[in-house]
């Protein structure tokens, strides 16, 4: 089975069966506009409910590491393994040596270029993708044990599920112009943060300031104006709730694990809203737990304390 095989902020690996749960069971084209790890794009193609999907980003750098692993990952398991020959004896010192001369290099061959921002993703610190002004990668180096650079057998998965996709650098609403009734969008934007210092949305050089969350509200509206279905996954933040239910959309609430952060006590669980028109609401496959949560709630809530374990798998309409 093809799993995201980037860390990356904000992944959705452990809310995928909320995720489902908002999916249509069938329909034709997926569309997902802020790819990152991709996680509900592996999660569908493997269940088989769409027949086409477009994948793309704003980020190039990203967007070629997909290209590479749908059209040329034996070259790219072949050059991933050099880099783990090479790291991997070395000692710590000499690893962070090894580190930051990958990370100062510009490769000028696509594949040699995707090779770099997977060993980088693989050994920098915490998992993070973060860019400089000028759009350089700017992460310090990690300090893992053992870090697997090159998973041949995940990259192979991946590769097959991406056969056939289309993947391209995009802008979210030209990416979704061709969109209909019969398909499905899913949009993973950098999150409003929820404090003043969590301010961790530079996953290019142009950070996604609030004028692009309203444009993005805009976006969403007009799909929803033109009968199609998406779901949108934002922080739960009163003015990212406010925004969409002006539009006619429901904010759902979910608590999610959010390992990757450069302030550990900022790790944990945290609140996200799943946003989608109100026609779109959870059916039948959704959760008992959310189902429930739902149909206790009027209005908006504030989650009550309880254990990491429960909170983790509690969903609510807000």
């Amino acid at each position: 089975m093809a799993r995201p095989f980037l860390k990356w902020a904000g992944g959705k690996t452990q809310l995928l069966r909320h995720l489902l749960a908002f999916a249509p069971e069938r329909f034709e084209a997926y569309y997902e506009p802020f790819l990152g790890g991709g996680a509900l794009f592996f999660a569908l193609q493997e269940a088989g409910r769409f027949e086409t999907a477009s994948l793309s980003d704003i980020n190039e750098e990203l967007i070629n590491v997909y290209v590479q692993v749908r059209d040329s990952v034996d070259d790219l398991v072949e050059v991933l393994h050099a880099h783990q020959g090479a790291y991997q004896p070395l000692s710590q010192a000499r690893r962070a040596d090894y580190y930051y001369r990958i990370r100062g290099e510009q490769p000028m061959m696509p594949i040699e270029q995707a090779a770099r921002t997977i060993f980088l993703n693989k050994t920098c610190f915490n998992g993070l993708y973060r860019v400089n002004s000028g759009g350089s990668f700017n992460v310090p180096h990690g300090r893992y044990q053992n870090p697997t650079i090159c998973d041949s057998g995940g990259l192979e998965a991946a590769s097959a599920a991406l056969q056939g996709v289309d993947i391209r650098v995009a802008d979210f609403d030209s990416a979704v112009t061709q969109a209909s009734v019969r398909d499905f969008v899913y949009f993973d934007p950098p999150y409003v943060p929820l404090s003043d210092t969590a301010h961790f949305t530079a996953y290019t050089s142009q950070a996604f300031e609030m004028s692009e969350q309203r444009r993005l509200a805009e976006t969403a509206a007009d799909l929803m104006e033109r009968g199609a279905r998406f779901l949108l996954s934002n922080s739960s933040h009163p003015d990212v709730d406010r925004l969409y239910r002006d539009k006619g959309m429901s904010p759902w609430l979910v608590f999610a694990g959010r390992m990757i952060n450069s302030d550990a006590s900022a790790r944990g669980a945290v609140r996200e809203s799943l946003i989608c028109p109100d026609s779109s609401a959870p059916t039948r496959r959704t959760p008992a737990s959310m189902r429930a949560r739902a149909q206790r709630t009027a209005g908006p809530t504030r989650p009550t304390r309880q254990g990491r374990s429960q909170r983790l798998s509690h969903v609510g309409r807000h």
